[in-house]
């Protein structure tokens, strides 16, 4: 039997669309296998100010279907210093909470393993639109952050078409290159610049353009990931190296928001049930993931270890649809 009686569950780092589920999973799935359940407001910061509160079925009604996080996110550099850390456990020790289950990014599950390091309990549930959590195939808001930069990619595709203009549009994506290159397929992006591969902007941007200019293309969309480049400045090159009337576009934080697709919305239930499953047969510093439409979980410092590459399939399938 598990030793455990009350949860404590937050939300850290970037917001994503489906958090709220998740929260709802877990907190009702808390309190169906008898487990008391206290919110934590503003991520591990909330941790450290005693931003704590109880939560009920109620609390969570009306939620699913809302994009952000009811519980709200900050970073916090207190808790990445040692004092800091030992402070939040200490603070999870005075409040009553015996496990906590975290919703978030990489750092959000660095922060998992360093308070468990201090003696709590932790889940960590992969939340970020980045779908860059090497553990798992799939990450809670990643479906909802396509199809919006698909959604507002195909109206910019419209006034693209008709000035015979074009237009490059940054996505989100700092380190991994998943919501440009399925934007890319998507919208029909004559190019996809992600950071996992280097560019050169004669070779693999103008070349590009002046090849499809000779076969009759008179308007181009190029998508890049924030990480890989900026768009104000390829427009800016584009423009100079070929004469053509280029725009740059930032899609920005609006990727992040939303109401979350119904993909996002069961795959945080999924996983929110699979978290408390884990604390109630007493398993704990777990990373719950998805392997294979599978929900499945990994040590926390496994989890934390893994690498994550970008399918060269969806690489090549962008460059052959793309002429």
């Amino acid at each position: 039997m598990s030793e455990i009686k009350t949860i404590g569950v937050l939300t850290s780092g970037g917001d994503a669309p489906g958090m709220n589920a998740a929260i709802r999973a877990v907190v009702r799935a808390a309190i169906f296998n008898g487990f008391a359940v206290k919110g934590i407001r503003h991520g591990y910061n909330g941790l450290l100010t005693e931003d704590i509160y109880d939560m009920n079925l109620r609390s969570v009604s009306e939620i699913i279907h809302r994009g952000g996080t009811m519980l709200n996110t900050a970073r916090c550099l207190e808790f990445t210093t040692p004092e800091g850390q030992a402070k939040a456990a200490e603070n999870c020790r005075k409040n009553g909470i015996d496990a906590l289950v975290v919703i978030g990014g990489d750092g959000s599950f660095r922060g998992c393993m360093a308070i468990a390091r201090h003696g709590i309990k932790c889940i960590g549930i992969p939340g970020t639109i980045d779908n860059d959590i090497a553990c798992s195939d799939y990450t809670i808001g990643f479906d909802t952050a396509l199809n919006t930069a698909m959604e507002m990619i195909d109206k910019l595709r419209d006034t693209t078409q008709s000035h015979e203009r074009c237009s490059v549009v940054e996505v989100m994506g700092r380190h991994a290159g998943y919501i440009a290159v399925n934007t890319g397929i998507a919208t029909g992006a004559l190019v996809v610049l992600v950071p996992e591969q280097p560019w050169d902007i004669d070779k693999d941007v103008i070349a590009r353009i002046k090849e499809t200019q000779a076969e009759g293309k008179k308007n181009f969309l190029i998508i890049v990931a924030e990480g890989a480049g900026k768009a104000l400045k390829i427009a800016e090159e584009i423009e100079q190296k070929t004469g053509l009337d280029t725009r740059g576009t930032v899609l920005g934080h609006v990727q992040r928001g939303g109401s979350p697709s119904m993909r996002d919305r069961v795959v945080a239930a999924q996983m929110g049930v699979h978290a408390i499953e884990l604390l109630q047969a007493g398993i704990f510093n777990r990373v719950v993931a998805m392997k294979n439409d599978t929900i499945v979980d990994y040590d926390i410092e496994e989890a934390l270890s893994m690498h994550k590459e970008l399918d060269p399939m969806l690489i090549g399938v962008a460059k052959v649809v793309s002429i």
